[in-house]
């Protein structure tokens, strides 16, 4: 059924008028138009909303009769409506970015503008004029957005907005932790350029991209940001974008976690040489050299959730194969140990199953390719000898062997954090993930269109601009970006001018709209 008007009462005796449709018994509310007080408020509010019944193409149910009193002294002639827009989210919106401090930092309308349309419906610059028209926001030329770009760049508004987030970080979650992840951002481009160019793609892609490094606190809220050349290696971009946010920020003491893409002896000794502590994930193919004691007196058994907190080599250097002589597990210390680095492991039961799967799986695949059954791609387990494919039986049953080991690799002395916190420390890092994933799909970062590393720059530091908007308003209201917009975007706040005179209806906001607008707007629905 087409959409059509509806009258409700609302709890405090005023008429609230609702774009409805009915499908199959169940009747959504589209829009909420706004709630009357008066026959004149009803009559222009009804006017809004025939109008608005025209965009969604249902002119027909114009002639609805929805039983009114008419107003005597209103005609026909007399109502018009001046206007309506998303009020609630907008306003919502902007209220985040001043509570952020932004608007102390930023006085720049068409940056709030542009950061404002990616963050309800992330499109390209000129796209974004018609999301912002669509929010009733008079929208500035394109050209103006292009402006602003350069604007961005000049005036180094991502120090300034990186400057109020560190704030934002250190009166709330502190940032005695701080967590790193990257990404790669592919461009709709066939040609490199001197910033996008082909490089690993986790998705197999081939086109041009950037890599973009990410540093968040323990909550996910962003601190920091920065790209390199899409050939540039993951594990070459955590130091230069920790750096950065020393050198901003003047901070020494805080502890890095990263998973174990980032885990280069390079890295962890440039880390500890900066004086920061760091939690980062180890791989599984250096548990037997790591727990070789722990193997020799326990064999293979290990308990649900048993913790072996032991050392590992920085480098190539092996450690002393005499220490399996002892059972007792070393206990780390710089000055004990120059040579190794604290290392966590942890066997989880679950792990091992979801463990043991996947290597069946990889088992099977390796199994059908030296049958002929799969094509002839490179596979775990298959081993090629001359022009004879054989399964790797010897690293299949390693393999399962350690199923269900984690290894955590750190700086940090035991008598500062135990093995407990080390884990859940690291485990925090689904945070930035979460960061990561918001910024692929609620924020759309990508595809990008921009060429040059001046617009990419910029284009990057909307996107960090909004993150650091959408994980405030999420902190706030418990709710996903998504789920804030779909529920206050149809609250309209409407204009109409009823016999020379201008009114404003604002939305009847009720129910999980109410809840998540009090967070956001607090002072504003009492009774919150």
């Amino acid at each position: 059924m087409s959409p059509r008007l509806r009258k409700v009462t609302t709890g405090s005796g005023a008429t609230a008028v609702q774009i409805v449709r009915k499908v199959r018994g169940k009747v959504t509310v589209l829009e909420h138009l706004g709630s009357a007080h008066t026959p004149a408020e009803l009559t222009a509010l009804l006017t809004a909303g025939e109008d608005k019944l025209a965009s969604y193409g249902a002119a027909e149910q114009l002639e609805l009769e929805l039983g009114l009193p008419a107003d005597p002294d209103v005609t026909p002639h007399t109502k018009t409506v001046v206007g309506s827009r998303s009020a609630v989210l907008v306003d919502a919106i902007t209220e985040s970015w001043n509570r952020l401090g932004f608007s102390e930092v930023v006085d720049d309308q068409a940056f709030f503008h542009l950061v404002l349309a990616r963050l309800i419906e992330p499109t390209s610059k000129a796209d974004s004029i018609r999301v912002l028209a669509e929010l009733g926001i008079n929208p500035p030329h394109h050209n103006t957005f292009l402006n602003c770009l350069a604007r961005a760049r000049d005036r180094d508004y991502r120090s300034q907005i990186a400057g109020k987030c560190f704030d934002h970080s250190v009166s709330t979650s502190g940032i005695s932790l701080l967590l790193y992840d990257v990404t790669t951002l592919y461009f709709e481009a066939e040609k490199e350029d001197d910033l996008p160019k082909v490089g690993y793609s986790k998705e197999r892609r081939v086109d041009p991209q950037i890599v973009v490094g990410l540093l968040v606190d323990r909550t996910g809220f962003p601190l920091e940001i920065g790209c390199y050349e899409g050939s540039k290696a993951e594990t070459h971009t955590i130091i230069p974008v920790i750096k950065a946010f020393q050198d901003r920020h003047g901070v020494t003491d805080m502890v890095v976690a990263a998973d174990a893409g980032m885990l280069s002896a390079k890295n962890l000794t440039e880390l500890d040489q900066a004086g920061l502590r760091f939690i980062v994930g180890s791989r599984q193919t250096k548990a037997p050299h790591d727990l070789a004691t722990h193997f020799q007196w326990n064999g293979d058994w290990a308990a649900d959730g048993q913790v072996i907190d032991t050392i590992t080599p920085k480098g190539t250097k092996r450690l002393d194969p005499d220490r399996v002589k002892k059972k007792r597990e070393p206990v780390w210390s710089a000055e004990e140990f120059p040579d190794a680095w604290r290392v966590v492991w942890q066997y989880r039961r679950k792990r091992a199953m979801r463990d043991e799967q996947t290597l069946n799986l990889q088992r099977n695949r390796a199994l059908a390719i030296i049958e002929g059954e799969k094509p002839a791609k490179k596979a775990r387990f298959v081993k090629v000898t001359d022009e004879n494919k054989e399964f790797d039986e010897s690293s299949y049953k390693r393999a399962m062997k350690l199923s269900g080991y984690k290894g955590y690799v750190s700086n940090i002395p035991a008598d500062i954090m135990s093995a407990a916190e080390v884990i859940s420390s690291y485990h925090d890092l689904w945070h930035v993930e979460q960061s990561f994933r918001m910024s692929k799909t609620d924020l759309r970062a990508r595809p990008i269109f921009h060429r040059t590393r001046d617009a990419i720059e910029a284009h990057l530091t909307i996107v960090f601009t909004a993150l650091a908007l959408a994980r405030f308003m999420q902190d706030a209201t418990g709710a996903s970006l998504k789920k804030i917009v779909t529920t206050l975007r149809p609250l309209r706040e409407f204009t109409g001018r009823v016999g020379g005179q201008e009114i404003t209806f604002d939305p009847e906001v009720t129910g999980l709209a109410r809840d998540i607008a009090a967070a956001l707007l607090p002072g504003r629905f009492p009774g919150h």
